[in-house]
């Protein structure tokens, strides 16, 4: 696996349109985001791009965090070809044992249908929802 795919945190290897089109067309959660907003997302983030040896960029995640006491794990995805190959998991990997975020204590997600992967790096569901608050602004 390795020596076909790799993963790098330089933004300068990102991809934009692989990563637009997959959270405009592909995703469930990212459908209505504009060019511009995840381009500011992006810019605002700790990414980590999975690439192929021939640097196609079929991954992606992005981190908001404090690096001190919460982190937020967003936009995690592996394009459909390249599924089934461990990846998600090699990507969850290197997120979770990244130095720069050994000294969090409390990192939140939300999935719709990737909660086996994520139980293998510790995470469950809130312990105690009745404490967790949003706000969604509305269109």
């Amino acid at each position: 696996m390795e020596e076909q795919y790799y993963i790098s945190t330089e933004k300068s290897k990102l991809q934009l349109d692989v990563i637009v089109d997959f959270l405009n067309n592909k995703s469930y959660w990212a459908q209505t985001r504009s060019k511009t907003t995840i381009e500011k997302s992006i810019a605002n983030s700790i990414c980590f791009g999975v690439f192929t040896k021939e640097n196609k960029q079929v991954g992606f995640a992005r981190i908001i965090t404090d690096f001190a006491v919460f982190a937020w794990l967003l936009d995690v995805f592996i394009l459909e070809e390249h599924q089934g190959k461990g990846l998600g998991k090699m990507l969850m990997q290197e997120i979770m044992s990244n130095k720069d975020f050994a000294e969090i204590r409390r990192w939140g997600l939300g999935t719709d249908d990737a909660h086996g992967l994520y139980e293998k790096f510790g995470f469950t569901p809130l312990s105690n929802p009745a404490k967790m608050m949003e706000k969604i602004k509305s269109k």
